[in-house]
């Protein structure tokens, strides 16, 4: 399918607006970013608590975000999900500076949660948040007091299947009846009576805690940036094997163009780095690479069939060739990109943004940065060989002059 047929348009005769505006774009990222004391981490590389908490009805965000930051000072983070699958759900994230701080963090957490939406100091156990052990514990002396009789190994049982019961979809953690339990197996009137005694049903429950460390998030940092310099020496390595080393050179120069503007757009608009983001700058490289790699095989193909035609004409000849590809793959994947920034919420938000500008930047580059840099070295290896022969038949300013008399012999 082609959108657009016999197009000419003179691609590399537009180049200079381009590469003015990837260097304006390059300049004022990195001017950002030193302004801003470098780039904005998330909590997966500069370490911290991420917990995700479900409540029973939908949160008041403002509330939380309040309670944790008066109770917890540096960087902290609460947004929610807008998945379905994920319904009143939050994530909380704070800062770490040492490894000391990791599980005062995460106590102070469960503080704040039980302080703001539990019964704190009431003495009873909270159900939706015990362990199967905690529960046994709790259990044990008040049913034996109240003349059930049941082995440890029954209590067990007992305790496993009303866990099991809580964190099963769609409760997902969260009993909001006890008469809910009384049907299942081994649960008696008189466990469902001490249950209601001892313990106690909180409006949301834990589903889990993430702690990641300073050191681990210097670590995976330093693995995120080795993995996209291994990718892009990997994709060096196959273009100029299967073109020419200038051809894999500028393709990897387009997709270093790439990812340092969008990086440098990340830290414009204050948005971090975190490893959902790393994944979408990996696929972006894999996606611009692909883009540049077509371009490129049809210049391949072209530079057999036409050898007559000059290079800047050939490249603009099969940029308009391959036009109607790039709009299709490129457009409907920026369709598809832009719904995700703008309906996939802030879980999504750094991921769809670095796709949303990668895909632009990427799109352009092909075109206007790999492209232009073939040229370029294509005109100046061609200038040095024309040149090369001039310089060879010129007489040497040191070489020893005949004399006139000689000469006349």
């Amino acid at each position: 399918m082609e959108l657009f047929k016999n197009t000419n348009f003179d691609f590399l005769g537009k180049k200079w607006p381009f590469i003015i505006a990837s260097l304006v774009l390059t300049v004022a990222g990195f001017g950002s970013i030193i302004l801003q004391g470098g780039i904005k981490f998330g909590i997966d590389f500069k370490g911290g608590t991420l917990m995700t908490v479900k409540f029973d009805d939908k949160p008041n965000l403002e509330k939380i975000r309040s309670a944790v930051n008066a109770r917890i000072q540096g960087e902290n983070t609460v947004q929610d999900f807008t998945d379905p699958a994920a319904k009143n759900e939050v994530e909380i994230g704070t800062e770490m500076k040492n490894e000391t701080q990791l599980n005062i963090n995460r106590r102070a957490l469960e503080e704040i949660l039980l302080n703001n939406f539990g019964q704190p100091n009431n003495g009873k156990l909270d159900f939706n948040n015990a362990s199967q052990q905690s529960l046994v514990e709790r259990l044990r002396d008040p049913l034996a007091r109240a003349g059930v009789a049941m082995s440890d190994q029954q209590l067990q049982a007992v305790a496993k299947a009303m866990m099991d019961y809580r964190d099963t979809p769609p409760r997902s953690g969260l009993i909001h009846d006890f008469a809910d339990l009384s049907s299942l197996p081994g649960v008696n009137a008189g466990i469902m009576n001490t249950l209601k005694q001892e313990c106690y049903l909180a409006p949301y429950h834990i589903l889990k805690t993430e702690m990641v460390g300073p050191k681990v998030g210097a670590e995976l940092r330093n693995k995120a940036v080795y993995a996209t310099l291994y990718a892009l020496a990997g994709m060096l390595v196959y273009i100029a094997f299967r073109f020419e080393w200038i051809y894999g050179l500028g393709a990897v120069i387009a997709v270093f163009h790439d990812t340092l503007i969008t990086i440098g757009l990340f830290s414009i608009f204050h948005e971090e780095i975190s490893m959902t983001v790393i994944a979408a700058l990996l696929t972006l490289v894999g996606y611009s690479m692909n883009d540049t790699i077509v371009i490129f095989d049809r210049i391949r193909e072209n530079i057999k069939i036409m050898r007559r035609e000059p290079l800047e004409s050939l490249m603009n000849k099969s940029i308009n060739q391959t036009l109607s590809r790039t709009i299709m793959t490129s457009g409907l994947t920026f369709l598809t990109v832009i719904a995700l920034f703008l309906f996939g919420g802030p879980v999504l938000h750094g991921f769809s943004f670095a796709l949303v500008c990668g895909i632009i930047v990427g799109t352009y580059s092909s075109v206007f940065i790999a492209c232009p840099i073939v040229l370029f070295w294509h005109n100046y290896s061609d200038r040095r060989r024309k040149v090369a022969p001039v310089m060879a038949s010129a007489p040497r300013a040191d070489a020893p002059r005949k004399s006139p008399s000689k000469a006349a012999k």
